[in-house]
């Protein structure tokens, strides 16, 4: 979509799309978590996962370059945060591995599309 068609909502942006899929999976996942985690690891993923999207959607609306970029990289930040959180969910048990291999999937897959929009937006600042 981004090359086809006129990009005019961060919603349009396959970064947003794909992190927003992931916030989804990882309510889901938490919802199984003890009660205790609830303020704990609980908390911690699903303000991490909410921050990639927040930060795709505000870097969107930034009028510089520059200032885009700086956004998605703190998304890009957030995703690497998640993938800890999501290590040390499954190295505590409260992840099967399964489901620990199909988050750990789309958040390289969210990874790799942010890095493409990162490198894209960093050439219109040179």
């Amino acid at each position: 979509m981004e090359g086809k068609n006129k990009i005019q909502s961060f919603t349009d942006l396959e970064a947003w799309r794909e992190g927003h899929q992931l916030v989804l999976m990882i309510y889901e996942i938490t919802r199984s978590y003890p009660k205790q985690e609830t303020f704990g690891l609980v908390s911690q993923m699903r303000r991490s996962a909410v921050s990639i999207t927040s930060n795709i959607a505000e870097g969107f609306s930034r009028q510089s370059w520059k200032e885009k970029t700086q956004f998605y990289y703190v998304a890009l930040a957030s995703v690497t945060e998640l993938q800890n959180q999501l290590l040390i969910s499954r190295d505590i048990h409260y992840l099967k591995n399964d489901t620990f291999q199909k988050a750990a999937e789309r958040s390289v897959t969210v990874k790799k599309i942010l890095s493409g929009l990162i490198s894209k937006t960093k050439t219109r600042i040179q």
